[in-house]
């Protein structure tokens, strides 16, 4: 009866893990990784950009996304999209061809790959007759030019891949339809470029490395006319019209050749080199669109003088009397023009721009031609992200705030709304306002709207105006010298380079009921910042916070603080700091909370922590955690002094330990293996089996950081007895040291008068010295305390103070649970583990039923160093699922990793990318979107080449058969004549399509 009562409270236990979890990797936010190629569908209002890693991504009107990747790890180098259909091809660089399609399953859209490609070349052939240079979807949507690193030309059908070799253009082919002068003096070499005649679809131009073009027809299969270019061909453009095509070249030159004309010899080129006639860089590509008033837009990329700017990547504009080089602060991937009307057909509208770093939007119509915001694809990494905090369900006034601020910033861009609208998003509106705050090395601290699908900028806040460094408050990148030739304007948020490493910020946390926002940084600083609407001058003094108190023998090794300046600074309307505490030595803060109630931030280094009084501006608490044998703490870590010799020392103090250990174990250990055998038998008949557990191996107090501050938390709970709660600070350390401080913090009527004070009440030291990186105080009914203000804002109930409080302690071991205000250890679960498991980050979450919206549960997330993650249940501390979430090699990933309050959390796959994933069934954030396929209109299918009488045969015949079909599913299945005339129809249908295939034949 035991056990079947126990199984039945398993599978209800089971039943409800499968409401309250479920694992899913959402959706990535940010800048593609190492982007390699660029597309754009005009028919279907689409971008996508591929990787180097052999991704590819599609993106429409804000919250249209796709991803899809190439099994095989390959870059990708180029992405086509097919004409008028919702399909697209990939070339990666290990020369595979790709279809890939956008299908509609179940009312949304999916990314699906239908078919890979190789060409393959005559036997003993070299590679480089089937490596492909050059790709060219047809018009028709049917065929696929393929140039090639031999000369050559495959024309192949999509979406089958099927190659149709009587159609195929050889070099030799095009070397008998040109001078023999021309063919004597030079190679041809590979096909750089495919370029169709925007008015006749039967006409290409082959472009080859050398500088030769041919005109080529594709019906009549012949040459129409050569053109003998004389330098290294890079790019080729047809002009909308037919009438002309302009080539660029390796020399920063370009020309414009008539099309038509039979005569065209070297002697009439004319080419013109923009930046003058000292060496130039090559003009990889350029563009020419007209627009129907006015001259036309000239765009090129490159062409810059080779000594003076070289390393600059640039893309030039021109238009009548305007003349921009437009400056990046990365390589330049490809571009695009996006232009008026719903084919694409109207004037030039924005230029987009992939460089490395960044997406550039730029507004043509609009004077001054102003960039334009982009919703997605931000350049996370404008500088390094070094670290990160999510707050949920902001409120409304302070959401508002926070965006009318966000918006005084952006009044540079442009008022024109985003020009990429492809497909539908049909995502519901997200239940809550999220905000993700990001800390950067230059001191700046990002706030991002983290609701939905794209991750928004909504606001900047710099720190570096408090502190004196080399960085001059009027430089503006975007100023230039008037008269300045080439004419830059630089463009992109992208600046990687920090003018002081100090300013880095290392910890955020944001009171989202109060406004009230605290950072800290890599010099020992911590900021107080209050949400202020207006401009405001003030100064910000600095208190200095010794946290060695008068320790002798210690001398710091690292950086020196930061200079606050003296004079006031004028600060825009958003956070403006109005207290400043400076640790003393000047460490990394790696610990730091505020509690917007009681007036109080609490931080912490590899020194100690201390508590500060930002109403008062007074330090309340200051406490020294340095093991005096530590001398690591004192080194900093900009500091290049490493021990060595110290490491190497514990690691063979650890090995002689475990050594001396199992000399001790080995004797008798047979016959005791048997006893232990027989009673572990007997055991298991009557008990659960419990999960293996890894023992844990005390550390030595010796050990590095052991006075390192991890944690730090506020709680109202009872410390000196059971019957009076009092405010409290909890702090754990490295060396598995945990400290209570019990708080007397005045009314707020007597709280400007009155000084907050702290005594010490508990110290707690674990046995095995794991590093403790988290602490919870879970009230009388088992649930986590709420957070400051949570309860007077009438969004959580009043924590339980009648039933005792328990203390839960994680360390990068276990979690063990006390007994308050006792400290008497109740319960603890070992990590289960075999492979050296420790915890890395922890987080109080609330799982909702998927079922019913009146249960749930609060978890506690766990991400370990192996990269899984975990939830464990509260109070019970129960291991409740597992899954596989970060690669263990991604170290980087595992550090950055944030959770949420409702289950979900975002790691950084990439220096410019976080992926989002989920543990609750009811809290995903993931694409819900649909792309139709496009409908084509009248004046883009008027040039457009016919398919051919076979193909209209086979194709009325499908349509029929197809139209059959839907008749015969919409039938009454049990009418026998019906079901009769429509296979009568079908079978007339296919003799008829046979005849007309026999008919063309003989024809």
């Amino acid at each position: 009866m035991k056990r079947l009562r126990r199984h039945g409270q398993e599978s209800q236990r089971d039943r409800i893990k499968q409401e309250l979890f479920q694992f899913n990797k959402t959706v990535e936010h940010g800048f593609p990784h190492q982007p390699s190629a660029l597309g754009y569908s005009a028919s279907l209002q689409l971008l996508a950009i591929g990787t180097r890693s052999g991704a590819i991504k599609l993106y429409g009107a804000p919250g249209v996304e796709f991803m899809g990747l190439h099994d095989e790890n390959a870059a990708v180098t180029q992405v086509h999209f097919l004409p008028y259909q919702a399909g697209l091809v990939t070339l990666l660089d290990d020369n595979s061809l790709h279809m890939w399609t956008l299908r509609a399953h179940k009312g949304l859209s999916e990314l699906l790959e239908i078919g890979r490609f190789t060409l393959t070349g005559p036997p003993g052939a070299p590679p480089s007759v089937t490596r492909v240079t050059a790709v060219l979807p047809h018009s028709s949507g049917e065929l696929l030019l393929l140039g090639t690193e031999g000369g050559h030309v495959f024309i192949v059908e999509v979406p089958g891949f099927r190659e149709v070799e009587e159609r195929n253009i050889s070099l030799d082919q095009v070397a008998s339809s040109v001078p023999d002068d021309y063919i004597g003096r030079r190679n041809l070499e590979h096909v750089e470029a495919l370029q169709e005649n925007p008015v006749d679809p039967d006409q290409v131009v082959i472009g080859y490395g050398r500088g030769l073009m041919i005109i080529w027809d594709l019906e009549k299969r012949c040459a129409m006319q050569h053109i003998p270019a004389t330098q290294q061909l890079e790019s080729v453009w047809w002009t909308d019209d037919g009438s002309y095509i302009l080539s660029s070249h390796s020399d920063g030159s370009y020309c414009q050749w008539i099309v038509g004309r039979e005569d065209v010899n070297e002697e009439e080129e004319k080419s013109d080199i923009p930046y003058g006639h000292f060496p130039c860089k090559a003009i990889s590509k350029i563009v020419q669109l007209p627009t129907k008033e006015g001259p036309p837009f000239l765009l090129f990329s490159g062409g810059m003088p080779r000594a003076s700017y070289g390393d600059r990547h640039c893309i030039t504009v021109i238009h009548s009397k305007t003349h921009v080089a437009l400056d990046f602060t990365s390589r330049i991937i490809d571009f695009f023009v996006i232009k008026d009307g719903p084919q694409n057909t109207g004037d030039p509208s924005a230029l987009v721009v992939l460089v490395e770093e960044e997406l550039v939007v730029i507004d043509l119509q609009t004077a001054g031609w102003p960039i334009i915001q982009t919703p997605y694809l931000v350049p996370l990494h404008s500088s390094a992200i070094t670290c990160s905090h999510h707050i949920s369900a902001i409120p409304l006034k302070l959401w508002e705030r926070i965006v009318a601020t966000g918006d005084l910033q952006n009044t540079h861009y442009s008022k024109k709304p985003w020009p990429i609208t492809g497909g539908q998003n049909l995502a519901p509106d997200p239940p809550q306002r999220d905000l993700l705050l990001t800390g950067h090395e230059d001191g700046t601290v990002r706030f991002w709207d983290a609701s939905g699908v794209c991750l928004y900028p909504m606001y900047k806040l710099s720190t570096a105006a408090v502190f004196q460094t080399d960085t001059d408050p009027n430089d503006n990148m975007n100023q230039s010298t008037e008269g300045e030739w080439p004419p830059f304007r630089k463009v992109g948020c992208f600046d990687p380079y920090s003018d002081d490493p100090r300013l880095g910020i290392q910890k955020i946390h944001l009171c989202k009921y109060s406004g009230y926002l605290t950072v800290a940084g890599t010099a020992g600083q911590i900021l107080v910042l209050e949400l202020n609407d207006e401009t405001a001058e003030q100064t910000v003094e600095a208190k200095v916070v010794d946290l060695l108190q008068g320790q002798e023998g210690f001398r710091w090794k690292g950086h020196t603080r930061l200079d606050v300046r003296e004079d006031p600074v004028l600060f825009p309307p958003g956070f403006q700091p109005f207290a400043l505490v400076q640790c003393q030595p000047p460490a990394v803060v790696t610990a730091l909370t505020l509690h917007s109630e009681w007036k109080l931030v609490a931080f912490g280094t590899s020194h100690g922590f201390g508590l500060y009084d930002y109403q008062q501006k007074n330090n309340v608490l200051i406490k020294c955690t340095l093991n005096p044998s530590d001398q690591l703490a004192m080194e900093g870590p900009l500091s290049r002094v490493k021990s060595i010799k110290k490491s190497l020392r514990q690691s063979f103090r650890r090995i002689r330990r475990s050594r001396v250990s199992l000399r001790k174990h080995h004797v008798n250990n047979a016959a005791k293996l048997q006893d232990a055998n027989a009673r572990l038998e007997a055991e298991l008949a009557e008990m659960e089996l419990a999960p293996v557990q890894r023992k844990i191996e005390a550390r030595s107090s010796d050990d590095s950081f052991t006075g390192l501050v991890r944690t730090l938390y506020f709680a109202d709970t009872f410390l000196s007895d059971s019957s009076h709660n009092t405010p409290s600070l909890w702090a754990g350390t490295n060396g598995g040291c945990v400290f209570a401080y019990m708080l007397r913090v005045p009314s707020i009527e007597h709280r400007t008068e009155e000084a907050v004070t702290a005594q010490p009440a508990k110290e707690i030291q674990l046995m095995h010295r794991a590093p403790v990186v988290g602490i919870v105080v879970l009230d009388g009914h088992g649930a986590p305390l709420p957070e400051p203000l949570e309860v007077a804002h009438d969004l959580s109930r009043s924590p339980d103070m009648h039933g005792s409080h328990h203390l839960l302690v994680i360390s990068e071991e276990q979690f063990k649970v006390f007994t308050l205000p006792k400290v008497s250890s109740k319960m603890k679960l070992k990590l289960t583990a075999m492979d050296g498991s420790r915890v890395r980050r922890v987080g109080v979450a609330w799982f909702g039923s998927s079922r019913t919206e009146d249960y749930g549960e609060s978890g506690l997330m766990v991400l370990t160093n192996q990269g899984d993650v975990h939830v464990v249940s509260l109070p019970t501390v129960k291991m409740q699922v597992h899954y596989n979430c970060i690669r263990r090699e991604d170290v980087s990933g595992i550090a950055s990793c944030v959770f949420t309050k409702h289950g979900q959390g975002f790691y950084l796959i990439s220096p410019s990318e976080f992926e989002r994933f989920s543990l609750s069934t009811c809290n995903l954030v993931e694409p819900h979107c649909l792309i139709e396929a496009p409908l084509q209109s009248g004046t883009s299918t008027q040039h457009r080449p016919q398919p051919s009488r076979a193909r209209n045969a086979r194709q009325e015949s499908e349509d029929a058969e197809s139209a059959a079909r839907r008749v015969m599913e919409h039938a009454l299945l049990n009418d026998e004549k019906v079901l009769q005339e429509i296979q009568k129809s079908l079978e007339a249908d296919q003799t008829s399509f046979l005849g007309n295939n026999v008919k063309s034949a003989v024809a």
